[in-house]
């Protein structure tokens, strides 16, 4: 029987990464959100992992507790390969001033996030882990940040069983057959140096058919959500999720007057909103911009349907983020976008497990 790689997610949201690295063929053990609205989505979503719904700071202090009150096979957390997720950006812009020493970064309480999710890295030394977040961690105080990230990881002193390597790379899920223009960091630690590139590149033969096409196309909005169009999301549908805003007469008005790829300059009225895409019409024929928390919002961004006067339901934005329908969310409408919206779409993550995957099982190729 092939072995399984052992994952656990922090920070898990609804679970994009998780349910990527399933598809990917990995064991997700043990997932962690703070969220309890959220944390039920992913476990309803994921029954074979153990989701622990409490503040990282408390599991990480208390983990044999925690661990102990769960039936659960206890002996796959002596085998975690990959530690994947990425602490809120929060934490990050917050550290003020320019920081000169890796522990002034580490025991500053406003990064404790950060803190413990490196506690995690320490307790199981995986043999990789995955740090997404958003692009702006690179430019942060004056890049003192990712500086202070790298410091870290990158000192054996730290670790016990040897410092970590980091991949650093700014990524367009656009370019993983993503049908959304969504830009991220993405920060690979291993314990032994590799080529991003290198095996990205060496990864996508190796995969089925099937998946080859999908990893490399570009899909448009039309691929991934034109047959919903034709099913009312203002009635009841056999399409989990599909319902859609109903906007005041007065956003109608505005919708109607956008035509695909304009937005609110083509009103002839002052928007109030601080986002330049606001009021923004998709175009069927080309990827979506990055799907956020307010994709039902008009003001908030390029959300308007291609061809229909509203905003995405949140089974159309979860379409554009790669979820399957079958992935069901649950909680009140807010928690659903803000599921959809912070989510790392699965088939990125997917590939990227894939890449993962194939240096595991290919120790001597990097």
């Amino acid at each position: 029987m092939e072995y399984k790689f052992n994952v656990i997610d922090l920070f898990s949201g609804v679970g994009g990464l998780s349910h990527g690295f399933k598809v990917a063929g990995f064991n997700v053990v043990l997932a962690n959100e703070i969220n309890p609205t959220i944390a039920e989505s992913y476990r309803r979503n994921n029954p074979d992992t153990l989701m622990i719904n409490v503040d990282i700071k408390d599991l990480v202090d208390n983990f044999d507790r925690y661990i102990n009150q769960f039936e659960f096979n206890k002996d796959l957390l002596n085998h975690i390969d990959v530690i994947i997720g990425g602490p809120p950006c929060q934490g990050f812009s917050m550290a003020g001033g320019r920081i000169r020493k890796a522990n002034e970064f580490i025991e500053d309480e406003r990064n404790f996030l950060f803190k413990y999710y490196f506690k995690m890295i320490q307790k199981f030394e995986p043999s990789f882990f995955v740090f997404e977040n958003v692009t702006g961690i690179l430019s942060s105080n004056g890049g003192d940040i990712i500086r202070q990230i790298i410091s870290i990881f990158s000192d054996p002193n730290n670790l016990k069983k040897g410092a970590y390597h980091l991949s650093i790379n700014v990524l367009n899920a656009a370019d993983f057959g993503v049908p959304q223009n969504r830009k991220r960091v993405l920060i690979i630690g291993s314990k032994s140096p590799f080529n991003f590139q290198h095996i990205k590149e060496l990864v996508l033969p190796t995969l089925p058919k099937e998946k080859i096409k999908i990893f490399s196309a570009h899909p448009s909005v039309k691929d991934a959500i034109f047959d919903l169009a034709h099913i009312s999301p203002f009635a009841a549908n056999n399409i989990p999720n599909h319902v859609a805003t109903k906007h005041s007469e007065k956003a109608l008005a505005r919708i109607r007057k956008i035509k695909p790829n304009q937005n609110w300059t083509a009103l002839d009225e002052e928007i109030k909103s601080v986002h330049s895409g606001s009021y923004g019409r998709l175009d069927w024929n080309k990827a979506a911009t990055t799907i956020t928390t307010r994709f039902d919002t008009p003001s908030a961004g390029r959300y308007i349907h291609p061809s229909l006067d509203r905003t995405l339901t949140p089974r159309e934005a979860a379409r554009i983020q790669t979820f399957p329908d079958d992935f069901i969310f649950f909680g009140s409408k807010s928690s659903i976008c803000t599921q959809i919206g912070n989510a790392v779409p699965p088939r990125l993550a997917e590939y990227i497990a894939y890449m993962i995957r194939y240096l595991l099982n290919n120790e001597s190729i990097r």
